[in-house]
This record gives structure tokens, sequence and C-alpha cells, in this order.
């Protein structure tokens, strides 16, 4: 017998940073259908919808720790250092992140700085 969540959506995940939105049918950190899936934050969730396989989900998004925007897990928007921080967080507190934490946002940086209609480098 199918679960509720995976027929009716709970509502619409927004990310309040990108707009991203999505219909999501689980919050929590233990998905439906999953053995042995446990998240390390609470998460907006969705059936994955490239497949038929009941146990495939995706994450959307959570809240960020520090002022609790509702944010996507893209990189142009949060990022995940033992809880989730919004970027915008991230800059007003980069001195309390590792340096690894801060090359990365650096990176990021750059890359976002890319002029308009040049297309992004993929690998």
């Amino acid at each position: 017998m199918a679960s509720e969540a995976e027929h009716h959506p709970l509502g619409v995940f927004e990310c309040q940073l990108c707009a991203l939105a999505a219909p999501y049918s689980y919050v929590g950190q233990k998905p439906p259908n999953t053995q042995s899936v446990l998240l390390l934050e609470e998460s907006y969730i969705m059936k994955d919808p490239f497949t038929s396989d009941k146990d495939r989900f995706l994450v959307l998004g959570s809240r960020c720790s520090v002022c609790s925007r509702l944010v996507c897990v893209g990189p142009e928007c949060s990022l995940f250092y033992s809880k989730r921080f919004c970027l915008p967080c991230v800059q007003k507190n980069i001195s309390a992140f590792p340096q690894e934490i801060r090359q990365d946002v650096e990176k990021r940086k750059a890359s976002s700085k890319r002029p308009s209609g040049q297309p992004c480098p993929r690998t």
C-alpha cells in the first residue's frame, strides 16, 4: 500500500533566495519508504519524479541555521557544514568558517561573476 505522502504534496517548497519552487511531500530527517536513511538536517523532500522507484527522493532544501530562511540546496543559495547556512549568512560570518569553506565560497563567488551570455562550464 502506497503512503499518502507519495500522492499528495504537503505544500510547495520555495527557496527565499532564488525562488526555486517545487511540491514537497515530506519534511523531516527520515524520508518515507527508506530503510536506513537518516538525514543530518530537517529537510523538505519530494519523490524523485525521474524514477518509479518509491525509495528514491530528492532533497529540495531546508532552513538556514542562522536566519531561518528557507533555502534550496543549490550551491548559489546555501552550503552544508554540520548545519545548513544560506550564502548571505556565510558571507556575514565568513571568519567563523574553516579555511576550506572560505576557499569554496570564494570559488563560488568567482564563478557567479561570469559575464552574462557566457555559458557555464559543465564537466
